[in-house]
């Protein structure tokens, strides 16, 4: 069932309103959809290398509204909604260790995860079902989903189609450096400050 989404969301790619299919994979991908709209935006860049930084403003603030919709899920209609949503991705142990976290790590468990390939409507529903803080989600998901997006648009726009094989295999790998990184560079921060 995946695969046949997956190739559908690539047809979309092609088709002359993608901005707006692509904007709706990026709202639904952070609440309920399985597909992350790099599969789409990949394609899409690399037809025209030009809108790069249109498509990732355009799967930014998408992926936002969505996670808005996510929190909305996680906080008023988890039992209705947002369990269902947890247990079709298998993440009911996840969800409970995020849940569990939140309470100290709400703001870096978002800012983190909302760079990583964890499915992002994890992270939107329990930060719904933890009551974390509204604002501070909402600029903690711009900030992510922002640095994500622009960073695939940025390395197609400048690299082009030599650069696909590396984003779509090492992704998860240097988004995970550079977590590392700032984390590390928050930790070392605050032993030394």
């Amino acid at each position: 069932m995946l695969r046949r989404i997956y190739d559908w969301v690539m047809r979309l790619a092609h088709h002359p309103r993608a901005a707006w299919a692509l904007f709706a994979v990026s709202f639904t991908e952070s609440s309920f959809f399985p597909i992350p709209p790099d599969a789409m935006l990949i394609p899409m860049v690399l037809a025209d290398r030009r809108k790069a930084w249109f498509y990732a403003l355009v799967c930014t603030v998408a992926s936002v509204l969505g996670a808005l919709l996510g929190y909305w899920i996680g906080h008023a209609l988890y039992e209705g909604i947002g369990k269902p949503i947890i247990a079709f991705y298998h993440l009911e142990p996840s969800m409970q260790s995020f849940i569990d976290d939140f309470n100290e790590w709400g703001l870096w468990i978002i800012l983190i995860k909302g760079l990583t390939p964890i499915p992002y409507k994890l992270v939107t529903i329990a930060s719904g079902v933890a009551g974390f803080a509204l604002a501070p989600f909402i600029l903690a998901s711009i900030a992510t989903r922002g640095l994500r997006f622009f960073l695939v648009a940025g390395l197609l726009y400048f690299y082009g189609e030599p650069i696909r094989d590396f984003i779509e295999r090492r992704l998860t790998l240097v988004t995970t450096a550079f977590v590392v990184l700032v984390v590390g560079g928050f930790v070392v921060l605050k032993y030394l400050g």
